[in-house]
């Protein structure tokens, strides 16, 4: 979940899906035709979520590899390499706790990121599914806070300060907003924050989980993915599993609003898990990852539907896990992370592609 925990979802089902792979494996599967000459920019771990900087010229993403002794989430920063060059990237977070949703400023020289490491050094504990029927849940660490920190790692603001989860930030085109998701009013729910003031607008107010948000290229919409727990049972898990700082994501659909939040409406309709939404550049698509076309939960793939919900077209083949798209700032390239080529590992990697419309 630019996450949020979508990082732990990666495990379980790469793990499961790895198990039914019933394709060769590949770096580019037939029926992709808006991926040309894709390339594999990470080998060995998880790696995921990784965003481009505004001049498109570097990516920040997390990894994980215990083979590393890199035992749960860290930053990693490196340049957009040229052709034949190989993909060189350093860790820019701390090693201490967890973290998470890393974001580019405008001006290159900063990011934001969550961190738990003000809650201890060493990565929390994950919950233990056993105690809630062995359901599918993501933790919120309610020690995370989103900070501001410049290339070599230094923090130089803290963003959150309320008790409680806040994570899964990401700013405006222009870099001034920061739209993240958070606990403190006892839902999971969306804020605006003027990053130069602090000051900051709630802009969701329905019982359900409202995260992994981003504004539209034009800084006038917002697209998230959210759950609506609606029958009286689903609302009594809903709030139980909050309570213990836990989310069930198992059923989300993918929702767009104006970026205050007005009109805010439905767009996908699929079931089962539809999230990782992002706009297009021209601002008239979004392209996200569900698992809806299979019931036993995977494999995830990413999918296109134009700002309303219409159209809808499938985009990657992977029998895994293909998830966190996001274009380049000019358009002509995609990054996205995928079990893809792992060997029948469960490495998540990330991979680059030119676009083809």
């Amino acid at each position: 979940m630019r996450k949020s925990f979508l990082f732990i979802c990666i495990t379980v089902f790469a793990a499961a899906a790895s198990a039914q792979q019933a394709v060769p494996d590949s770096v580019h599967f037939a029926g992709e035709k808006h991926f040309r000459n894709i390339r594999q920019l990470t080998f060995g771990g998880d790696n995921a979520e990784a965003y481009w900087s505004y001049d498109g010229k570097y990516i920040i993403f997390q990894r994980t590899n215990p083979k590393e002794g890199l035992n749960c989430d860290q930053i990693f920063i490196g340049k957009v390499p040229a052709p034949g060059e190989p993909f060189k990237y350093k860790m820019v977070s701390s090693g201490k706790g967890r973290t998470t949703c890393s974001f580019f400023l405008p001006d290159g020289k900063h990011f934001i990121y969550a961190s738990t490491f003000k809650g201890g050094d060493d990565c929390p504990p994950v919950p233990d599914r056993s105690k809630y029927g062995n359901k599918y849940i993501w933790p919120l660490y309610d020690s995370y806070d989103i900070y501001m920190a410049d290339l070599n790692g230094k923090i130089v603001k803290q963003l959150t300060t309320a008790k409680g989860y806040d994570a899964e930030g990401t700013l405006s085109p222009d870099g001034k907003k920061m739209i993240y998701c958070s606990d403190k009013d006892g839902d999971l729910d969306l804020y605006v924050m003027d990053l130069a003031t602090g000051k900051e607008k709630r802009v969701t107010n329905t019982l359900g989980y409202d995260g992994g948000a981003w504004f539209s290229p034009d800084g006038r919409k917002i697209v998230w993915r959210a759950s609506r727990p609606s029958t009286e049972a689903e609302i009594k898990e809903y709030k139980e599993l909050l309570k213990d700082g836990l989310v069930a994501p198992t059923h989300m659909e993918v929702w767009v609003a104006d970026a205050d939040g007005k009109n805010a409406h439905q767009i996908t309709f699929l079931e089962q898990a539809n999230w990782a939404p992002n706009f297009t550049p021209d601002g008239k698509h979004i392209i996200f990852c569900s698992n809806s076309e299979y019931k036993r939960g995977f494999p995830f793939n990413m999918y296109l539907t134009d700002i309303n919900g219409k159209g809808l077209e499938k985009v990657s083949r992977d029998k895994g896990f293909d998830a966190f798209p996001m274009f380049s700032p000019d358009g002509k390239k995609i990054i996205f992370a995928s079990n893809r080529n792992n060997g029948g590992t469960h490495d998540t990697n990330l991979f680059m592609a030119d676009w083809v419309e």
